[in-house]
């Protein structure tokens, strides 16, 4: 797949790390050149990445490594408005200074993760590197946050060589929350509470206007097939010209009906989606869940090109049938 990391600018995705690949198909093994960049045509790599499974294996790849950080550098910034953590999210992803962390946490977001409880929004950032301090780079972006109405009540934390500068504070309960949600995740469902999870990326001119829809399409459908229930939102990674929100939804489940729960609230998540123009998912892929809105975003000419590549690569459909398109 083509799958998300950690960095939450410019090395977002698993094919920007990727500098060539070794599958196997039923016609045959396709391995692309190692280079460090290429204009030749569309890119056999990025074309396997995300065929999720249905034109080959792949067996071997080469990836594009960095030296490990020498310098870190993290501060949480707090937001009494979303709108304005939004703004400031946006300046930081559209002023070339490029941090290693730019997440967003509305206030439930932060309060489920133990990040906050003042109710307030939460925008953590963070730069790494192994060449130079990070000072500048930093001071610049709390200069942004403050401009849009953040302020950093314990500044920044800067770190060198092994120091660990994002394990105390806002980020450290970030940190050790992401960890465990897995596990919680698995123990409420035992316990008869319904949790989920979904992302997108949008434009920055429609991001308000999905939020929106989001929230009140989501909330209903679960006041619909539940009674109610808890919905919020972060941001994973930020462009210059778009964000990439999660939300995160837990409801009461009912004893025999959690599957029929579970649909009609993905439903009515992914619907708000389409109808505003965002990727019916960012970085968890398609599988099988998404299809039927991912086959509402390619363009038709696209799927077909994809059916003729599968025809010819796997004639008789012995590769994870029934994922991204019907042979």
């Amino acid at each position: 797949t083509r799958a998300g990391g950690h960095f939450a600018t410019v090395y977002t995705h698993v094919d920007d790390l990727t500098a060539s690949v070794r599958a196997v198909t039923p016609r045959g093994v396709w391995e692309s050149r190692r280079l460090p960049g290429s204009g030749a045509g569309p890119s056999p790599d990025r074309m396997l990445l995300g065929s999720e499974g249905t034109l080959g294996v792949i067996t071997e790849a080469w990836m594009r490594v960095r030296p490990k950080p020498r310098f870190r550098a993290t501060a949480s910034v707090h937001f009494s408005e979303w709108s304005d953590a939004v703004s400031a999210a946006r300046a930081l992803a559209q002023s070339g200074l490029f941090p290693t962390n730019c997440r967003l946490l509305d206030r439930r977001e932060a309060a489920l993760n133990f990040v906050t409880t003042d109710g307030t929004q939460v925008l953590l950032v963070g730069f790494e590197s192994a060449d130079h301090p990070l000072q500048p780079w930093m001071e610049r972006a709390l200069e942004l946050c403050r401009d849009h109405g953040g302020r950093s009540p314990k500044g920044p934390t800067y770190a060198e060589r092994d120091e660990k500068s994002g394990d105390g504070g806002a980020a450290g309960a970030w940190k050790a929350a992401f960890v465990e949600a897995p596990y919680l995740m698995n123990v409420l469902v035992s316990l008869g509470i319904l949790v989920d999870t979904f992302e997108t990326a949008v434009t920055w001119d429609r991001f308000d206007a999905l939020h929106a829809d989001v929230v009140t399409s989501v909330r209903g459908a679960m006041q619909e097939v539940a009674g109610g229930g808890f919905l919020s939102c972060r941001f994973t990674h930020v462009y210059p010209d778009g964000p990439a929100p999660y939300f995160t939804w837990i409801a009461p489940a009912r004893a025999g009906s959690e599957i029929a729960q579970w649909d009609a609230i993905k439903s009515a998540a992914s619907e708000a989606l389409m109808r505003h123009g965002a990727t019916i998912t960012h970085h968890h892929a398609v599988g099988r869940f998404h299809r039927p809105w991912y086959d509402r975003q390619r363009p038709e000419p696209f799927a077909m090109a994809l059916r003729a590549a599968k025809r010819e690569l796997d004639p008789n459909a012995v590769l994870n049938p029934g994922v991204l398109f019907d042979p």
